[in-house]
């Protein structure tokens, strides 16, 4: 027990990872010495994302995961079990934006009264039903680790207090009926999470990135997928004594 204690290196998965805050996230804790999983649909495109990160020193490897597959998932769990043994952090990154999907680059077909009840249904599969199937799958792992971290990619347009606000710093957004009630549902199961996982040390928090320049949003941010991803890792790496069942951005706490 002293020896693997000792030994033990801790392991990190991130979905969504081949690209955007996901990788910026990854590479940012591969250098802190973590082993680092890049979860990605796309087997090519993860191995690409893997090959760059041990080209600047981590020790990065592709796994192959869809969040919503289940299938993928549990081979994805399998692989951590037989290669590690024990996961120490699992970021869930995986999202998308459902705009685009009828009209490409607008966000006008979000808006609740003409919304495609199809696209909302696809959102929430991915960043709500596919946080629970990967939760799930890896919690066992999670459970070996000597201080388990979760972390929870959601965004400011989760907040109901930040969209009920008509004067506020997302007044001028698009009404969503998909993409925010998504992020907002994902907080939601992030404190359930945490509650339930509070006795067994399991730190589980929800993150705010910013608006940082990725490919949703034809990389119109202003931040950059390094300053997104800190509050990231910030929330991977807490002390024993850190928050659980919160929601923070780079600023701080955001409101619920």
């Amino acid at each position: 027990m002293n020896q693997q204690t000792t030994t033990h290196r801790p392991v990190a998965l991130v979905t969504g990872a081949n690209k955007g805050i996901g990788r910026g996230a990854a590479e940012q804790l591969g250098a802190l010495g973590m082993t680092v999983l890049i979860g990605s649909r796309d087997a090519a495109r993860g191995e690409e994302a893997a090959a760059a990160l041990r080209a600047v020193g981590c020790d990065a490897h592709a796994i192959t995961v869809d969040v919503t597959d289940p299938i993928t998932v549990r081979g994805a769990a399998q692989l951590v079990e037989e290669r590690y043994g024990h996961l120490d952090v699992l970021i869930n990154n995986a999202g998308i934006t459902g705009s685009g999907q009828v009209a490409p680059d607008d966000a006008q077909n979000q808006i609740p009264s003409v919304v495609d009840v199809d696209m909302v249904r696809a959102v929430f599969e991915t960043n709500v039903f596919g946080v629970i199937t990967m939760t799930n799958a890896m919690l066992p792992l999670l459970r070996r680790s000597p201080a388990p971290r979760i972390v929870n990619v959601a965004s400011h347009a989760a907040s109901l207090t930040l969209n009920s606000d008509p004067d506020g710093p997302l007044a001028g957004l698009v009404p969503s009926a998909a993409y925010s009630p998504s992020k907002t549902a994902l907080t939601a199961l992030t404190v359930q999470y945490a509650n339930e996982l509070r006795k067994d040390d399991i730190l589980v928090n929800a993150v705010a990135p910013g608006y940082v320049a990725t490919d949703s949003n034809n990389h119109s941010g202003f931040l950059t997928v390094t300053q997104g991803a800190a509050i990231l890792v910030r929330l991977a790496t807490l002390g024993a004594d850190g928050p659980t069942a919160g929601f923070f951005a780079e600023e701080g706490p955001v409101p619920w």
